[in-house]
């Protein structure tokens, strides 16, 4: 058995000034940017949202726009597996965590376990 639910959400932008994409989506869901240790080095601006809430990201990307989804995983082999049988499709495993497309060609990716709630929130899977 293991455990896995919706982590967050990752909005990729393809754009050279990432700090200027954080602080327009900060703006826009009122949560502040987070500041970064090293920006030279980090794709990511997290977003300070509540507690309760999914974590926002926003990601420096050489793609098109978009946005993801990252599912978190007590057992990242067994979710992958798990959504394999579903019909979604391995893309790539990248640093501890898995990119996945859906049947319908949706991209997402899934991660270790982030949040403090995960035990009492997660969806067990046999």
């Amino acid at each position: 058995m293991h455990k896995s639910r919706l982590a967050g959400f990752i909005i990729d932008c393809e754009t050279e000034d990432l700090d200027g994409a954080a602080r327009f989506w900060a703006a826009a869901l009122g949560a502040p940017a987070k500041p970064r240790t090293d920006p030279a080095e980090s794709a990511y601006v997290g977003l300070d949202m509540p507690a309760d809430e999914p974590y926002v990201e926003i990601q420096k990307v050489a793609h098109a726009s978009r946005v993801h989804i990252d599912i978190e995983s007590d057992d990242i082999a067994a979710e992958v597996a798990r959504l394999e049988a579903l019909g979604a499709k391995k893309i790539d495993a990248i640093r501890g965590w898995v990119v996945m497309e859906a049947p319908t060609g949706q991209r997402f990716c899934i991660v270790p376990v982030v949040s403090a709630e995960f035990e009492s929130r997660a969806n067990s899977w046999e």
